[in-house]
C-alpha cells in the first residue's frame, strides 16, 4: 500500500452544495429556505411547530394524578350544628344525618356524604351518622357525651364506558329475575290458599231400555 492510494470509504465525504448561485444551479433563488416570511429568516424557529404535522406535545398522552374514585364530601363544622340546635331547627335527641342537616338548612346538598370538622363549640350530646369526621371533631363529640356512627361500606364508585352499560344490563337482568321469582311465588301462594275443588259425585249409570219380547213364530 502506498500513501497516494489511501482513500476514504465510499460515501464518507460529500461535496458541499453551493446554494444561492442562480436558478440554474437547482439551489438558487431562495436557497432552500422556501418562500418569504418569518421562516425564511435565519435564527427564527416557531415554538412546537413541526411543519403542520401533529406536534409532539399533542401526540403524547396527558400525565398526572386525577383520582376518578374521589368522594366529594360536604364539610360541616360543629359550630354550625350547635347554632341550628339553638335556633330549634335540629333536635338534640334525634339522629343527625345528612337528611336532617338539609331539612335544618345547615347544608344544601349531601353529595357523597357529610364530614364533621371541629371548628366551633358543641354543648349538647348528639348522635351523628356521617360519612367522615376529623379526629378533633370526634374528640369534642365524645367529650360532651355524643356518638358518631359511620355508614357501612363505601359509596359506589363512578364507572365509565362499557362498564356502565354492562352494570346496567346486569342490574336489569337481576331485576327481571327477581320480578319473575316474585310472580311465581305469588302464583304458588295463591294456588295453595284456594280450597280444593270438591270431588264430583259419580254419575248414575243410565237405565238400559228393556226390549219387548219377540213373539214366537209357530
Amino acid at each position: 500500500m502506498k500513501l497516494n492510494e489511501i482513500r476514504d470509504n465510499v460515501g464518507a465525504t460529500q461535496v458541499r452544495k453551493r446554494i444561492g448561485r442562480g436558478i440554474g444551479s437547482g439551489k438558487g433563488k431562495t436557497g432552500g429556505r422556501g418562500g418569504k416570511g418569518q421562516t425564511a429568516r435565519s435564527g427564527v424557529s416557531v415554538l412546537s411547530f413541526e411543519g403542520g404535522q401533529m406536534p409532539l406535545y399533542r401526540r403524547l398522552p396527558k400525565r398526572g394524578f386525577n383520582n376518578p374514585f374521589r368522594r366529594e364530601l360536604v364539610e360541616v363544622n360543629l359550630g354550625q350544628v350547635q347554632r341550628a340546635i339553638d335556633a330549634g331547627r335540629l333536635k338534640p335527641d334525634a339522629l343527625v344525618d345528612g337528611a336532617a342537616m338539609i331539612a335544618a338548612g345547615v347544608i344544601r346538598r349531601e353529595r357523597d356524604g357529610v364530614k364533621l370538622l371541629a371548628k366551633g363549640e358543641l354543648k349538647v350530646p348528639i348522635k351523628f351518622s356521617v360519612a367522615a369526621a376529623s379526629k378533633s371533631a370526634l374528640d369534642l363529640i365524645v367529650k360532651v357525651g355524643g356518638q358518631v356512627a359511620f355508614p357501612p361500606g363505601k359509596p359506589e364508585r363512578p364507572t365509565r364506558g362499557k362498564k356502565i352499560k354492562r352494570d346496567a344490563a346486569e342490574a336489569q337482568a337481576k331485576a327481571d329475575r327477581a320480578k319473575a321469582a316474585a310472580a311465581a311465588e305469588a302464583k304458588a301462594a295463591e294456588a295453595k290458599s284456594k280450597p280444593k275443588a270438591e270431588a264430583k259425585a259419580p254419575k248414575a249409570p243410565k237405565a238400559e231400555a228393556k226390549s219387548a219380547p219377540k213373539p214366537d213364530k209357530g
